[in-house]
């Protein structure tokens, strides 16, 4: 079995999610470790008992890397892609996969032209609750969904904005509160509809943040082309990281997810529930939020295991841009004031 030399940019927040799950995959060392912080990232590279750079370029010419993981800001995710992509290496990265559509387009393209796997964290999709109602939907037995709708209401103060010099911004963030937080839920309910966009229809702004640019409040709706209409809210100056809503309405029954539990009522009574398992706990080290669960290392082992059979992992890079795709119109819609058809 081929060991696989990996290596992270971006030493941030998101970081130990990647370098301890790394740990656990079998066929998989962390070799190097990049920030243009180098404070920053020579105490990762002690910690990690692996090399350091400054410079992406520089590591990607000193290193033989087989797989890059981004955990940079979002702007960059792009570039950095590309580069590596055509230096023969496998991306994983973290979401969202760019900024604008183009850029996402752009990455896929460059993945395939160089025959290397191009894979997106959306993590909340292996959570028990989400794997419930995936496999509920999938099997029929909850018939066809008539309608669905999400909410996300967390907290994000200015001084969280104050301590980035790339977040809160629209050229380098991209957007606020549905890019960054509530990303991971349309992504969930995208995947639970499973149909093509017809239209969506949005309205974004800025309501409370003084010192960003982007939008802490959207709401509209989201047409499918199977007909189901999903409502959407998202605001990030709640007084708390309130647990995500997740509601389906079902030919047979009722779906709701709140946090990572999934409950399901049939319509003749019969309730399935799945939620994290107390006893499946992973360490992250110091730091990690509580929120990011478990399964960022259940995604990380798949796209390593994937790339082993010589198979493409759960979420591509052509799976990943049906939600950027989404995130993107929300924001030309909410901008142009216009409904945006897909």
């Amino acid at each position: 079995m081929k060991i696989l030399k990996v290596a992270i940019i971006g030493c941030g927040n998101i970081f130990p999610m990647h370098a301890q799950s790394i740990k656990v995959v079998n066929n998989a060392t962390l070799v190097a470790v990049c920030d243009n912080k180098e404070d920053r990232v020579k105490l990762k590279a002690e910690q990690y008992n692996c090399s350091y750079y400054t410079d992406y370029k520089e590591m990607f010419s000193k290193e033989d890397i087989d797989v890059v993981h981004i955990c940079l800001p979002h702007f960059l995710h792009a570039e950095v892609s590309i580069y590596a992509a055509k230096l023969g290496i496998h991306i994983f990265t973290e979401k969202p996969m760019s900024i604008g559509l183009s850029d996402a387009q752009d990455m896929i393209k460059a993945a395939k032209d160089n025959k290397v796997t191009l894979g997106v964290i959306f993590q909340n999709r292996y959570n028990p609750g989400s794997q419930l109602i995936k496999k509920s939907l999938e099997s029929g037995e909850l018939g066809k969904i008539l309608s669905g709708k999400m909410e996300v209401t967390w907290n994000r103060s200015d001084e969280y904005y104050s301590h980035s010099d790339w977040k809160g911004t629209w050229e380098k963030e991209g957007g606020g509160v549905i890019i960054d937080q509530a990303i991971h839920t349309m992504d969930l309910l995208r995947w639970f509809v499973d149909s093509d966009v017809d239209y969506i229809e949005a309205n974004i702004s800025n309501r409370v943040h003084e010192i960003i640019q982007v939008e802490d409040c959207a709401e509209g709706i989201i047409k499918y082309k199977n007909g189901v209409v999903t409502a959407f809210h998202a605001i990030n100056y709640y007084s708390y990281d309130a647990p995500v809503k997740i509601e389906l309405h079902c030919e047979k029954g009722m779906v709701k997810m709140l946090g990572d539990r999934g409950h399901i009522k049939f319509n003749d009574g019969i309730e399935l529930i799945a939620d994290n398992n107390p006893e499946d706990i992973f360490d992250y080290g110091n730091g990690a939020k509580g929120y990011w669960g478990t399964s960022h290392t259940k995604q990380i082992k798949n796209f390593y295991a994937s790339i082993s059979a010589g198979l493409q992992p759960d979420i591509t890079g052509d799976e990943a841009i049906k939600t950027q795709k989404m995130v993107c119109a929300i924001y030309e819609s909410g901008k142009k004031r216009v409904r945006i058809k897909l």
